[in-house]
């Protein structure tokens, strides 16, 4: 597990159970990890970025989630939505938000949950456009819908992603929006049981109008199948990050606690790392483009792997474990809880698996 900048691990490490439990520094974290340089790792240096690869990105967000899953969401949400302005055939789109981005003095929010969702054809598209005036290369659209989570939604300004099914008949596209388009609402933030500094909350759009220049892909179909694995495998980096950091916990307990459940920690450990290869592997070499089921098995055996290592570290924490600002175990127990449901959620990716083995069988 490599180190992040001293400062910003030291910041994390004082301010993680304050941004779990309160909403009070939501405003500081994009900026904190925007000041070491964590948005341009795996983007192109002639991007902005500092080159690496997706792999790279994934094991950032890994080593923040280690100090605070809070923090680490809010970097999966920023990075994400950095994925598709490098993806999108709208360059001029990418020229005018990147820097920024890349900066954390804006905010990108994936919004594309429901997107995914759709893709897998688990829910419909939540958001509708509907063709005002124009053509294909001077169009513009009204924009109506309401995405109910959207996390990294900060108040002094965004841009948000969501797919929108076209009305009038034509394949769904994905479109930036920007907070200050009229029609654009945002709700207070969501009433969560942790993660509360996160900027997570509603995005309303009522009658809101935008054109082409705010496109990021007119194919959202495509577009979404060629940015899954980066969606998936960057939200991966929580549950590795987190994973680890319980491991290392229980190292840390006493010889007799870790003589106690001794047994149980190599092989959870062993398949950690199992789970974590394979995942780089696939990201590295492009085979989740074809096998996105191969993925899904993955971030459902990290979800398993921090249940039960999270498990594990409250059995040899014993008691202190269960007090509050005392090593984190109370905290990474509630941020465990939130792995399973991130979308898609555990419960959808079973279900896809079942369908696809259904397929392959019939």
């Amino acid at each position: 597990m490599s180190a992040l900048a001293p400062t910003l691990a030291t910041w994390l490490d004082i301010n993680a159970e304050a941004i779990d439990a309160q909403q009070d520094l939501a405003h500081e974290i994009l900026p904190q990890l925007g000041r070491t340089g964590l948005f341009r790792i795996g983007v192109p240096a002639n991007q902005g970025g500092v080159d690496g690869t997706t792999v790279d990105a994934i094991e950032a967000i890994a080593n923040v989630a280690a100090h605070s899953l809070t923090a680490a969401f809010v970097f999966w949400g920023q990075r994400t939505f950095i994925e598709y302005l490098l993806h999108s055939p709208n360059e001029a789109l990418r020229e005018r938000w990147l820097p920024t981005l890349l900066s954390g003095e804006l905010a990108g929010a994936t919004g594309l949950s429901n997107a995914m969702k759709y893709l897998s054809d688990i829910e419909p598209l939540q958001m509708h456009a509907t063709l005002r005036t124009g053509d294909d290369t001077h169009a513009e659209w009204t924009l109506n819908g309401k995405l109910p989570w959207i996390t990294n939604l900060r108040r002094e300004g965004i841009l948000a992603a969501a797919a929108f099914d076209h009305i009038d008949g034509g394949l769904p596209s994905i479109f930036a929006i920007p907070h200050d388009a009229a029609g654009v609402v945002r709700s207070d933030d969501l009433d969560l049981v942790a993660l509360r500094s996160s900027n997570t909350a509603a995005l309303a759009l009522d009658g809101t109008a935008l054109d082409a220049s705010w496109q990021i892909a007119a194919n959202a179909p495509a577009f979404l199948a060629r940015v899954r694995p980066a969606f998936l495998g960057l939200q991966c980096g929580l549950s590795i990050g987190l994973g680890r950091r319980a491991l290392a916990a229980i190292d840390a307990s006493s010889a007799a606690a870790r003589a106690a459940v001794e047994d149980e920690i190599r092989p959870l450990a062993h398949e950690l790392d199992s789970l974590t290869k394979r995942l780089f592997d696939g990201v590295r070499h492009g085979t989740f483009l074809a096998t996105p089921a191969a993925l899904f098995e993955i971030r459902i055996g990290l979800a398993a792997v921090v249940d039960q290592a999270v498990r594990l570290e409250i059995v040899t924490a014993g008691g202190r474990g269960y007090l509050r600002q005392q090593g984190g175990t109370a905290r990474r127990t509630r941020e465990a809880a939130f792995v399973p449901i991130v979308t898609p959620s555990i419960v959808q990716l079973k279900n896809q698996l079942a369908q696809h083995r259904q397929t392959r069988a019939a």
